[in-house]
């Protein structure tokens, strides 16, 4: 699995992978509770999205809107970054 250019081994087996998943989504869903953590939420639903279908899509929406989000944004920076009448205009 590779996150923020990091690569992070998962268990071979989808047995124990779909089992780690569940239980880092169940202890997201507990993080109120002290050590528990509701970013086990997010890591769990990845891990999860190796072997589901249906989780997998959703990873990939995140990650176009998230690509899409960012890329307008470094936009928006460029066009700041030259200032006003950059572009020939007056004030």
């Amino acid at each position: 699995m590779r996150l923020f250019g990091r690569q992070f081994p998962l268990p071979a087996s989808r047995p124990w992978r779909i089992a780690l998943g569940a239980s880092l989504v169940g202890g997201g869903v507990l993080g109120f509770l002290p050590i528990l953590g509701f970013w086990m939420l997010p890591l769990g639903l990845f891990v999860l999205s190796v072997d589901s279908p249906w989780v997998r899509r959703g990873r990939r929406r995140s990650e176009i809107r998230f690509a899409r989000w960012r890329n307008a944004r470094k936009a928006r920076r460029a066009d700041a970054a030259k200032g006003p009448g950059a572009d020939g205009e007056t004030g």
